[in-house]
């Protein structure tokens, strides 16, 4: 090199990061043809942390403070270099700045229910949303896992890339906590703590660490949330043990009445459909009172089965049904004309 051409020559004597736009947690010093000279100040501030990196391979890091760059303060980047003695002259490497600070209030949901397991609906979609807060923890890994060589690397960036490992984290310790969702629906702390865990190891893998974790709402898609709804609402109309399953039979039967007087044959059918109704449900409640409670002594036979209930007294309940409006006046007289038709002969 000509001594015009090194004089020419420009070196830095001085680097800093003043961060001057928000977002950016990621920031390359601008090198160009520049040189670093022997001796130069490095500054970093108390939320940074820098990273020289030679040739692609990572060399020294340096936490706040102010830092004299001599073979002395370099050591991994004199050993890459090769200096076997101390540098007089400019050296050329890459300088990274990393911001520390807490990142707060991200917000975070699922676009798209998640499908976990549980224990007592088997298997149910869940969506939920809250906030979340993280910070570069450690900048090695941070730089090799996902900022790279860029020269800018943006807190919008690296949050696309934390929402999947978020939803496959949650899905994976939801669907693992054996923690059943009406537990975790009435206590977002709860699942707030059964998530935050999993996802705590799923982002130190990439240098990032999660702050605070927590869960503003929790719900279940439209038609699930019908579904539940009703079984509580029949849970309400029955008793305790085998009794709300006698409850939640009941009301699927009242319920079942309007449907079935749309259905063809009207009401002709309705006194067998409600037999058929109950002695299913007799049989369920029985079942489930036997998984609840202890063996007990075998119940003496059954008595004969009861006669035929007389058509009179089916009239008198078809005519209950009319007054109560659980049946239209057309289904009423269609069929009261055929139990009277069967009296009549």
């Amino acid at each position: 090199m000509s001594l015009g051409s090194f004089i020419k020559k420009q070196f830095i004597d001085v680097l800093q990061w003043n961060e001057e736009t928000e977002g950016v947690l990621a920031w390359r010093f601008p090198m160009q043809d520049f040189e670093i000279q022997n001796g130069a100040i490095l500054n970093v501030r108390e939320s940074q942390v820098a990273v020289f990196v030679n040739e692609g391979k990572i060399a020294d890091v340096f936490g706040p403070g102010t830092h004299k760059l001599t073979t002395q303060t370099l050591p991994l980047l004199t050993n890459l270099k090769n200096w076997d003695k101390l540098f007089d002259s400019p050296f050329k490497s890459d300088v990274y700045y990393f911001s520390t600070r807490v990142q707060t209030g991200r917000k975070w949901g699922t676009p798209q229910p998640i499908t976990i397991r549980d224990k007592d609906f088997d298997m149910i979609r869940v969506r939920a949303f809250g906030m979340y807060s993280y910070r570069i923890a450690d900048a090695r890994t941070f730089f090799t896992e996902i900022s790279g060589t860029r020269e800018v690397y943006t807190r919008d960036e690296v949050e696309d890339q934390l929402r999947g490992i978020l939803m496959s984290s949650m899905a994976s310790s939801l669907g693992g906590a054996n923690v059943p969702f009406l537990d975790m629906a009435a206590n977002q702390a709860l699942m707030a703590q059964e998530v935050k865990d999993g996802l705590a190891q799923a982002f130190a893998r990439y240098g990032v660490g999660l702050d605070e974790f927590n869960v503003a709402s929790i719900s279940l898609p439209e038609e699930l949330q019908a579904a539940l709804d009703e079984r509580i609402s029949a849970g309400m109309k029955g008793g305790l043990g085998a009794d709300k399953m006698s409850g939640y039979t009941k009301f699927q039967v009242a319920n079942a009445i309007p449907l079935a007087a749309q259905n063809e044959g009207g009401m002709a059918g309705i006194g067998a459909g409600l037999g058929a109704g109950l002695s299913i449900g007799q049989v369920m409640a029985q079942s489930m009172g036997g998984a609840l409670q202890q063996p007990a002594p075998a119940a003496p036979a059954a008595p004969p089965a009861p006669a035929e209930e007389p058509i009179e007294a089916r009239l008198e309940k078809l005519k209950g049904l009319l007054d109560k409006g659980l049946i239209s006046p057309a289904d009423y007289d269609g069929a009261k004309a055929e139990l009277l038709k069967k009296l009549i002969g």
